[in-house]
């Protein structure tokens, strides 16, 4: 086995499984494998108020239904004590503070950016010098809705500043942190963590070299990679993938029912559906039943078209 590659797969338990999630974690798995590589399992379940332990359960038995393995499993939830060691880091540089605004609050001042519905973070709560070493984050000068009750989320701030990065299917993006997201949140007003910081400490400490995963996740890049280089940790190889869409043109979620495991699981076999799906993803040249084994073989990134997403028709 090839210890210097290792994938994962990082669903979160908010419901079961679809189409595209399978899709997801199949690309990831043979690109691991294929390159004699581990293979991480990783329950992304920091939002307690939207995971459930019964979902958590029907990812690991569908994965194993489909026969892709891991080597290593872990489960945010039991990792928070990990979490608050890196924020505490990031606390002690004095490049994080308290922020009292709500969501309501940050779009009553803007338009949506772009066209994916992203709202950059203007500063509303940044204090004067913050950034600095020097700067005496005991005594923020805080906003009057601080008074009022309401507890704070953390934000790291972020400077103005390009970070330039190659990802394996789109190439090289330059993105500013600044104009891309603003000071972003590493922990909720309600205690929970945030994905950002949770996924770049997980990645981290769990050796993580290659993270293969759904476009929508591309602009993601720029905040894990400066993250990242707050604590001193390399980077991973990046490869966005494009998604898979209904006949609508929008990405497949949880609200596709009629392509949840749920409804897969009693039209096909296990080989049944992977070999439908490779044929979706353009690895083989029609859907003849394959076992996850058997894709290994076939499965070649520089062979596969990843200029457009995939529309699914029914099947």
């Amino acid at each position: 086995m090839n210890h210097t590659v290792t994938g994962r797969f990082a669903p979160s338990p908010t419901g079961r499984m679809h189409l595209g999630n399978i899709y997801a974690a199949l690309m990831a798995w043979l690109s691991a494998r294929s390159q004699g590589g581990r293979f991480i399992l990783r329950i992304e379940d920091i939002d307690p108020q939207r995971s459930r332990a019964e979902y958590a359960r029907l990812i690991e038995d569908d994965l194993q239904w489909l026969g892709i393995d891991w080597d290593e499993r872990y489960v945010q939830s039991e990792r928070y004590d990990i979490y608050e060691r890196h924020l505490k880091r990031l606390q002690d540089m004095s490049l994080t503070y308290p922020c009292y605004c709500t969501r309501a609050d940050i779009l009553s001042t803007q338009a949506p950016h772009e066209s994916d519905g992203r709202v950059v973070y203007r500063g509303t709560c940044r204090p004067e010098g913050i950034g600095s070493i020097s700067l005496p984050l005991s005594s923020p000068s805080l906003p009057v809705s601080s008074s009022c009750g309401r507890k704070p989320s953390t934000r790291l701030f972020v400077p103005d500043r390009d970070v330039t990065f190659c990802d394996g299917t789109y190439g090289i993006r330059t993105v500013n942190l600044a104009r891309h997201c603003g000071d972003f949140i590493l922990r909720r007003a309600d205690g929970a963590w945030a994905y950002q910081l949770a996924v770049v400490v997980d990645d981290a400490m769990m050796g993580v070299t290659e993270v293969v995963r759904g476009r929508d996740l591309l602009l993601s890049v720029p905040q894990q990679m400066y993250l990242l280089s707050l604590f001193g940790y390399p980077s991973p190889v990046f490869r966005h993938i494009p998604l898979l869409c209904n006949t609508s043109g929008q990405r497949l979620s949880k609200r596709d029912k009629s392509l949840d495991m749920s409804v897969l699981r009693r039209r096909y076999t296990p080989e049944e559906l992977l070999g439908v799906l490779a044929h979706i993803i353009g690895i083989t040249a029609d859907a003849s039943p394959l076992s996850a084994r058997d894709l290994l073989s076939r499965f070649s990134w520089q062979a596969l078209d990843l200029n457009a997403d995939k529309i699914v028709h029914d099947i």
